[in-house]
């Protein structure tokens, strides 16, 4: 990162009321672990091993411990949204592969965190912790991605074992994950009440990597098979029929952190546009000269800013508050989302035609934003989630 870019812990918006000074100390180290990385560019051919490397090297500077609770690794007594917000904006703004490595540590495991057993829960989380264990969360289907209800993988209960059939899909870090979480319908007819989760091994007989994906921007995704796969019953999650709800409480910690990820892409393309509209000459000026150039900077600090404060009070609202965030984080989730994905755009446009070259910042910024409107809820998804309880508040 470019000296003449200004850290998140020294910028402004870490002077709101919103935090506290131990997790500005957090994202001190966060900006400096990221500093001090110089990983190749993301390749189909070596993402693998430069997630395995990110894990590892973030386990050992102890980042990890923001995805697991206290007992277990963690630096505080329940995993806090604030320090995967600011962890996740951080890391975004300078590799958008450590990101995603550091957001799936959390997201992989926290149903786990929720509801597993002792056993479990010390077993895998503290390597979860450390970057020894790199889980997953395998909820997707072909069938079954906005409407999880409408999955069709299928556990049994059958001699104090489940055995589960059917496929996962679009899940991030299948491949080379240690542990998924998976989910699976236990009754047929129940909709989302019908929907379990379990822990699963990729040694365990009957799992099988069926397809590697490549995306636009390079992270280990992959469809899983399950063929009479037979796990013992003490790793079920939670009780029987309840995993669709703790699908739900995962995704509701983790979402706004989401929103996190995309303010750092955001801001780093704003940045970029900043240097280089007072750097590049023409006209008998800058860039910077011209008013439309002005114009597109004053849109980009405003939608930045404005995301901004509807994430960090998100996670304010679920840490501080302990209060529900289904709709604050949605709305944190589609702002920031939004918001980035023309940021973006109008940084790449301020570059011209160097902005869309491989290998340039804003290039790759392109690429990694875009999934951001779809993984973890499109932005269509948290629309609905807002309006819906819009509608029941009127009601009420």
């Amino acid at each position: 990162m470019s000296s003449a870019f200004l850290p998140l812990h020294q910028r402004e918006s870490m002077d709101l009321p919103f935090f506290e000074p131990a997790h500005k100390d957090y994202l001190r180290r966060v900006e400096a672990f990221a500093d001090g990385r110089d990983d190749p560019p993301a390749t189909a051919a070596n993402v693998d091993a430069n997630c395995r490397d990110l894990v590892r090297a973030m386990g050992a500077a102890g980042l990890l411990r923001a995805a697991v609770p206290q007992g277990y690794g963690g630096d505080a007594p329940a995993i806090e949204s604030r320090r995967l917000v600011l962890a996740r904006e951080a890391l975004a703004y300078r590799h958008g592969l450590a990101d995603f490595a550091f957001a799936m540590q959390g997201l992989g495991s926290g149903a786990i965190s929720l509801a597993g057993s002792e056993a479990l829960k010390a077993a895998i989380l503290p390597k979860v912790a450390s970057g020894e264990c790199i889980p997953a969360f395998a909820l997707s289907e072909k069938g079954a991605g906005s409407d999880a209800a409408g999955m069709a993988c299928r556990a049994r209960l059958e001699d104090g074992h489940y055995v589960i059939d059917g496929e996962k899909t679009w899940i991030s870090n299948g491949g080379i994950a240690d542990v998924y979480t998976l989910f699976a319908r236990t009754e047929a007819a129940a909709g989302t009440r019908g929907i379990s989760a379990f822990v699963v091994y990729p040694e365990d007989p009957g799992f099988s990597i069926s397809e590697r994906i490549d995306v636009m921007a390079p992270h280990p995704l992959a469809t899983l098979r399950f063929d009479g796969l037979r796990i013992p019953a003490d790793r079920l999650l939670g009780a029987p029929g309840e995993g669709f709800k703790l699908a739900m409480r995962t995704l509701d910690i983790f979402r706004v952190s989401v929103a996190g990820a995309a303010l750092g892409f955001a801001r780093r393309a704003f940045d970029e546009a900043l240097a280089h509209a007072r750097d590049r000459r023409l006209f008998g000026g800058t860039l910077a000269d011209l008013q439309l150039t002005q114009a597109k900077l004053g849109d980009m600090a405003v939608a930045i800013d404005a995301a901004a404060l509807l994430t960090y009070r998100a996670a304010w609202r679920r840490d501080a508050q302990g209060l529900p965030t289904t709709r604050e984080a949605a709305m944190a989730k589609l702002a920031a989302t939004e918001n980035a994905q023309s940021v973006v755009d109008m940084a790449l446009q301020l570059f011209g035609a160097r902005g869309v070259r491989v290998g340039e910042t804003l290039e790759s910024l392109y690429r990694e934003i875009r999934a951001l409107r779809i993984y973890e809820g499109a932005s269509e998804v948290q629309k609905v989630i807002i309006a819906r309880d819009a509608l029941k508040a009127a009601a009420a």
